[in-house]
């Protein structure tokens, strides 16, 4: 009787076994099929990280700017302080901004001055108004005099901003070695200031939200600068880290004074009379009333508030 010879496996089969032509071809394609599908996945995930913040809509409602005022309940007057209200929350209903009123006593300064309670002013108010892009910080003795002008139309517009920028200046006058930059381009711009014939004018400026501004707000309120000895405190700090610190100057416009801080008193040392307001001007600003003793705050508003009740209140 034969029987059938029947081959045996092996557990080591011929080095060379060759793979039929069909296994290699659908081998390649699942093997480019991983790479690709392994490079798209990535690119979603850098897409979503690099835009998810910029996509992020803004709920209804959401105001595009915000007012922020500090002000000091312990020496004003009520009347007082009822007026500067009135007189922010008009102009914000005009244009749809809102309104942010903080309190020198809500924020531990230390032994420093009051003054500079608007730094931690305007951080309270990015953190509680998320999606607003514009803050404008205005002091409590300003008022805004022509509600007409909206910040975009009158300031912020590209266009207008761009003609506006006073390029290649000395940042504290008059011959400070430290210029703005006259490559800027206004769509770079994080923070839009004044100066006047002393220095920067840290009373009435915009500042645009974002990382950056976070980074200028906490370097201008460090505890160094706070304790230094500075003669106009944070002012005098404010010019210092501008001009030191160039990754500040390099998102900085400088704008004439009476566009968004015009004064009230003729000051010569501050610019005398083309620093004084005019009719149709956006703000007055009566600044130092405060600290001198031959002034008074609320008798150098009484008139403007006058004058802008008369012209621009509801009836």
């Amino acid at each position: 009787m034969q029987f059938a010879y029947l081959a045996r496996k092996t557990s080591q089969p011929p080095p060379y076994t060759r793979l039929s032509r069909t296994s290699s071809v659908r081998r390649r394609q699942l093997q480019l099929g991983a790479v690709a599908g392994c490079i798209l996945l990535f690119l979603i995930f850098l897409v979503t990280r690099i835009f998810s913040t910029s996509t992020e809509r803004a709920p209804p409602g959401t105001p595009e700017t915000i007012i922020v005022t500090v002000l000091d309940r312990g020496s004003m007057s009520k009347d007082y302080i009822s007026r500067i209200e009135e007189n922010r929350q008009d102009y914000a209903a005009r244009h749809g901004y809102g309104t942010f009123f903080a309190e020198n006593a809500d924020y531990d300064l230390g032994s420093s001055p009051r003054s500079w309670a608007i730094v931690p002013a305007l951080r309270h108010a990015m953190t509680k108004y998320q999606h607003t892009t514009y803050f404008f910080a205005l002091s409590a003795h300003a008022l805004i005099m022509n509600p007409s002008l909206s910040l975009e139309s009158h300031i912020l517009e590209k266009r207008r901003l761009e003609s506006i920028m006073l390029k290649d200046k000395p940042v504290v006058p008059p011959d400070s070695v430290i210029k703005t930059f006259s490559h800027l381009k206004s769509d770079k711009i994080d923070i839009v200031l004044t100066q006047d014939g002393e220095g920067l004018c840290q009373g009435s400026f915009i500042l645009r939200r974002g990382d950056w501004a976070r980074f200028f707000l906490d370097t201008w309120f460090d505890p160094l600068y706070r304790s230094y000895n500075f003669q106009k405190a944070e002012g005098h700090a404010l010019e210092h880290i501008v001009q030191w610190h160039p990754t500040i100057l390099t998102k900085l416009a400088l704008i004439p004074q009476r566009l968004l801080n015009s004064y009230g008193v003729d000051i010569s040392s501050r610019g005398g009379k083309e620093a004084m307001f005019k009719d149709d001007d956006l703000v007055v600003h009566f600044v130092n009333c405060e600290p001198d003793a031959n002034r008074n705050c609320e008798q150098e508003m009484e008139p403007y508030y006058n004058q802008w009740k008369a012209h621009w209140g509801k009836s």
